[in-house]
């Protein structure tokens, strides 16, 4: 029998069958099988028995420097990073359509290639966009605070529109640039392959050959990739793998706020977060993140409680809204936003049962303002009592912030980084804070905020409650 021209191959995990399935068998995706072309093998060639390309070399012969980083104006950027561009490394950027990556990274190259930062050559590579259109939001990020334009654009950033690897790797070896950013992943294509662009193996086989590019010439490249539906970055999961470092760019379209998180990073922490602010310039710096997201809050409104969350290694202040109305059908509704659906309901029930607060009959909806995801359980405090806050009417302190996870008993528990989120409240002026009782004194708690401890769900609402007619909290 004649073998077979083609394959199916998920786009998600990238699989390979002989025949087609609803769903992958590996990644259980529905509907990512896709007819390819079979790709034949590249044929090797046996090296030379003698003296090999490689040899072994002994730890302590190795130079323990660390490597110089290109300077990074953007200093939000630079902390995502790790510090600032490591040469050599190549960088996945990805998010949804029209949150800012472009726009982001365009603003990057413009000001890396700028005198005070270095002066380093940049090379746009746009698959998706013209050169005109580039230039156009060019102009538009050199606007300055009173609207007129600036005549002088980067003379060392170089645009190019170009969809075949081949080429691009002719354009890098004739520039020669320090940094190279490919937008997107998804539109490169290797004349070899067949397949389309955007498939499984141009994909893989892409970022591949970027990355050789990389570490042999010490070019840093920045590639955006498009995500899915899902929230993840399209393609097969062996392109995260291939890259050293992978950040998503996130954010609600209807918020001008953006947050640019590692999730991946071979040269500094994982989960760090850099906080932009969407504006008509381009993407701006958010320095203290936590006094814009609480620049809007009305103070003393039951509802209202403030939480201390951890974006890697940065505290941050945010305002959890709880709303509770009597509900008009048989089963209450409960709805969050900016939290994750399974602590709101976990939370509900423990103040139900443990608590005296019932809900059976109300209504529960939680926010977090500002458009900031806040899934860790330190936030558990602060969304119970603003649920409690808003059920019985009465307002939270407007010095306190509220810190601890809740266990199913009503217990409060204690988490980790405490000691930073305390000092982050203090500093943003912030009188009190009430957390979980202390099982080890071996730290010393921040002098500059009163410090409430207490042990269960009850005595938190007892300490941080304001009653209207004594205008102190109550039980107090």
């Amino acid at each position: 029998m004649p073998k077979p021209s083609t394959q199916f191959v998920c786009q998600q995990c990238g699989r390979t069958s002989p025949v087609s399935f609803g769903r992958c068998p590996s990644c259980n995706a529905w509907g990512s099988m896709v007819e390819e072309p079979l790709e034949m093998p590249a044929t090797s060639v046996p090296r030379h028995k003698g003296v090999p390309a490689s040899h072994p070399v002994r730890l302590d012969e190795i130079s323990g420097d660390a490597e110089e980083r290109l300077n990074t104006p953007i200093s939000e950027f630079a902390r995502v990073l790790g510090g600032g561009v490591v040469p050599g490394s190549i960088v996945l950027v990805g998010g949804d359509p029209g949150i800012g990556k472009s726009t982001l990274l365009l603003q990057l190259a413009m000001e890396m290639t700028s005198s005070a930062y270095g002066s380093h050559p940049v090379l746009y590579v746009s698959g998706e966009e013209s050169e005109r259109q580039i230039k156009m939001r060019a102009v538009r990020l050199l606007r300055m605070e009173n609207g007129e334009p600036l005549t002088e654009l980067p003379k060392n950033l170089l645009l190019v529109t170009e969809t075949n690897l081949d080429t691009i790797m002719e354009h890098i070896q004739q520039v020669k640039p320090e940094l190279v950013i490919i937008d997107s992943i998804q539109t490169i294509t290797l004349s070899e392959f067949s397949s389309s662009a955007g498939s499984v193996s141009q994909v893989r086989e892409t970022a591949s050959r970027l990355r050789e590019l990389a570490k042999s010439s010490g070019i840093a490249v920045f590639v955006i990739g498009h995500v899915t539906k899902e929230g993840v970055i399209a393609g097969p999961r062996v392109l995260e793998h291939i890259v050293d470092t992978v950040l998503y760019l996130e954010g609600d379209r209807y918020q001008s706020y953006r947050l640019l998180r590692s999730v991946k990073n071979r040269f500094g922490a994982t989960s760090e977060v850099g906080v932009f602010e969407m504006r008509d310039r381009g993407m701006v710096e958010v320095i203290n993140p936590s006094e814009a997201f609480l620049a809007e809050r009305l103070v003393n409104t039951p509802g209202s409680a403030i939480a201390v969350t951890m974006e890697g290694t940065r505290p941050l202040l945010v305002e959890i809204q709880g709303l509770t109305t009597r509900t008009n059908y048989g089963n209450p509704r409960r709805t969050a936003n900016g939290l994750d659906i399974n602590r709101v309901l976990l939370n509900a029930a423990v103040l139900t049962r443990r608590a005296g607060i019932n809900l059976t009959e109300q209504d529960v909806f939680a926010n977090v303002v500002g458009g900031l995801m806040v899934e860790e359980p330190a936030a558990d405090l602060a969304m119970s009592v603003a649920i409690a806050s808003s059920l019985r009417d009465m307002p939270v302190r407007a010095d306190m912030v509220l810190i601890g996870e809740i266990g199913l008993s009503g217990e409060l528990r204690w988490v980790s980084q405490m000691i930073p989120r305390l000092r982050e409240a203090s500093k943003l002026g912030f009188k009190a804070a009430v957390i979980p009782r202390r099982t080890s004194h071996a730290e010393a708690l921040p002098s500059g905020i009163e410090i409430m401890e207490a042990r269960s769900l009850q005595e938190a609402l007892r300490l941080s409650l304001i009653d209207h007619e004594s205008s102190h909290p109550k039980g107090k």
